[in-house]
């Protein structure tokens, strides 16, 4: 008997020189095999709520001397981006306990801690599950990898007294065209500071001047302002910053296939350029 993938890992730098850590949590894609034989889906559609090899897209940031935490569970077996009991009634047998988050937008969309639907609508599960398997994965994977993150950060802000959290993911080409529509240029990248609640401006427009000299249309806070990590990690005031990036898919892979296009290096190499700039001035700052 074989043991199980861990359902997370830190890739370390060879020395941790930035005042930064790079999170990916929606990028996992091995997918347990109870899990599998719980949903009605084919992998191909459980797949469609994963930010696609973002990981990889962010990956120089270990070079530069920031380490990266990355999911390896997919984000349809547990959002790591949500609280931690956000929780569908829907979905299981019996009643769920009081401390669970029954009421949120996101729970009422079907998107969250246990997801009850992937990104396109369809319902992941044949039936109800127990409450059990819940706080399962809960406990073997969503805490850890929240204590992780959080001891990562809390690392450098003990040392240097400040730190960036970048939580790095991507977005359907279609999630921004109520915003700015495709036949107006569309959206490259989105960048979440929830308003100037979880980043100094100072960083933020960093990042958005040095994206935007790259040539790629940014905008800031819409649709997405950031979710529950950029909340609870950011508070500039503390010294800890949180900033969202999410990566317009299009640019870099086939959304259908989940192929990587010939955009996939030029993307990765433009973001090895942005975060070559950016660790040095949060040093300097």
């Amino acid at each position: 008997m074989t043991d199980a993938p861990a359902p997370f890992e830190i890739l370390p730098p060879e020395e941790w020189t930035a005042p930064a850590v790079f999170n990916s949590p929606h990028s996992g894609r091995d997918f347990p095999e109870d899990f599998l034989r719980q949903s009605r889906l084919p992998l191909q559609a459980l797949r469609k709520s994963e930010d696609c090899h973002v990981d990889e897209l962010f990956l120089s940031c270990v070079a530069h001397g920031a380490p990266m935490l990355r999911a390896r569970v997919p984000r349809s077996y547990i959002d790591l981006n949500r609280e931690p009991y956000e929780l569908d009634p829907r979905m299981f047998s019996g009643e769920l306990p009081g401390y669970a988050n029954t009421g949120s937008p996101r729970v009422a969309g079907g998107l969250g801690t246990i997801p009850r639907i992937v990104s396109e609508g369809e319902d992941i599960y044949r039936g109800r599950i127990d409450f059990a398997e819940a706080r399962k994965r809960i406990d073997q994977v969503y805490l850890p990898y929240h204590r992780t993150l959080s001891a990562l950060t809390n690392a450098v802000l003990s040392k240097v007294g400040e730190v960036l959290l970048v939580d790095c993911h991507s977005m359907p080409a279609s999630a921004t065209a109520h915003v700015v529509p495709a036949s107006a240029g569309g959206v490259d990248v989105v960048l979440g500071d929830r308003f100037g609640a979880s980043c100094a401006e100072d960083i933020a427009g960093f990042v958005e001047a040095e994206l935007r000299r790259h040539g790629l249309k940014v905008l800031r806070n819409k649709p997405y302002a950031g979710g529950f990590i950029t909340q609870n990690h950011g508070a500039p005031h503390r010294g800890q910053h949180a900033l969202q990036i999410e990566i317009n898919r299009s640019l870099y892979m086939d959304e259908a296939t989940f192929e990587k296009t010939q955009g996939f290096q030029e993307i990765r190499r433009l973001l090895s350029d942005v975060t070559a700039a950016l660790l040095p001035y949060l040093e300097d700052r």
